[in-house]
């Protein structure tokens, strides 16, 4: 009896340069035009392969948006310095500049064309919104459990205002998010959830004197 042999794989190996030649190709057009300007013909041109080769590796253009755009964001990796006011100010500052890093004219158009299909919208906030604010999470989530912050402290809704301020603004594009009210945001927050606010703001001061809070009840 002949061994039985694997059934060998149709087709050639995915070729890896092209797939980056093609999301280069699309952040490019996405930079230039926008996304109501983004034509898989041109994205194709660009790359130096065919749409068709474009076709095969991202199914709509929305796909092809998304990969794309997260090549550029990266991963976002949050401080941890010990300072609660600082990690948090720095953190609501990553998560500015992962959108501050997308092409104008992108994201809201994005996600009106990502919405009517669940399987995209789920795709675009795994993308686009989860990673950073998944990061800020993290830096609350330390903070608490390092007594910074009260033990009740809804640490989800925490996170939802502080992520409005970005969401907001980026959607809408009324006005700019300055350094200067991110901090003012990320104090009038603390003093409703910091077990001791007025410690964490000298901690972020650098002043000397103050009593850590886990050794007040110690």
């Amino acid at each position: 009896m002949q061994p039985r042999r694997e059934p060998s794989r149709a087709g050639r190996p995915r070729d890896t340069q092209i797939d980056a030649a093609v999301l280069d190709a699309t952040l490019a057009v996405l930079d230039e035009s926008g996304y109501a300007g983004l034509r898989m013909e041109e994205v194709a041109r660009r790359a130096g392969t065919t749409k068709p080769a474009v076709y095969r590796r991202w199914p709509t253009r929305q796909h092809l948006a998304l990969d794309a755009l997260a090549r550029r964001l990266g991963e976002v990796v949050v401080p941890d310095t010990g300072c609660t006011m600082c990690d948090l100010g720095e953190s609501l500052s990553l998560f500015l500049a992962a959108f501050r890093c997308l092409p104008p004219d992108v994201l809201g158009p994005l996600l009106a064309d990502c919405a009517a299909r669940d399987e995209l919208r789920e795709r675009f906030m795994a993308t686009l919104f989860d990673p950073p604010r998944a990061a800020v999470g993290r830096t609350l989530a330390t903070a608490r459990d390092r007594g910074d912050l009260r033990d009740d402290a809804d640490l989800e809704l925490t996170l939802d205002l502080l992520g409005s301020l970005v969401h907001y603004r980026v959607l809408f594009g009324h006005a700019p998010v300055s350094d200067g009210e991110i901090e003012r945001a990320v104090e009038t927050l603390l003093q409703g959830v910091a077990a001791d606010y007025p410690r964490l703001l000298a901690h972020a001061r650098g002043e000397t004197g103050t009593v850590p809070h886990h050794q007040r009840h110690g």
